[in-house]
């Protein structure tokens, strides 16, 4: 008699490759030997029905890089966009997204969120311990 292993779902990351940051969760997820599957947003942005799901459960304004170059140059910091706006707007110019945007079964988060991920990883893990 075998016991089956449980298989931990693999993790999505969308961000870029020359973002420390994206980096810095490959790595995290590498060293713990967590299957990962990256999305190079340079190469391919992410889809508008992925990008609903962060913005839905975390909100619009969680995806935006406030501190990003891209969005000092635009000069956002004095516009007032509305939800639906400012959701137009990641979904025309990645380069606006806090990143990485990490997603692992049902669980998301974004940015550098290793307490997040550890909490993930555990083996009872919470179910709704996302950011």
């Amino acid at each position: 008699m075998t016991t089956a292993v449980p298989v931990r779902p693999s993790v999505q990351v969308f961000g870029r490759r020359d973002s420390r940051e994206t980096q810095r969760a490959l790595r995290f997820f590498k060293e713990r030997r967590v299957p990962i599957h990256l999305v190079d947003i340079a190469a391919k942005p992410p889809s508008a029905g992925e990008l609903r799901r962060f913005s839905q459960r975390l909100g619009t304004a969680a995806l935006l890089d406030r501190d990003g170059r891209r969005y000092h140059d635009l000069g956002l910091a004095h516009y007032r966009l509305d939800e639906r706006e400012l959701f137009e707007r990641l979904l025309e110019d990645p380069a606006l997204l806090r990143l990485p945007l990490v997603r692992y079964g049902d669980l998301i988060s974004v940015g550098a969120e290793e307490t997040i991920w550890r909490a993930w990883l555990q083996p009872s893990r919470p179910q709704e311990v996302q950011r």
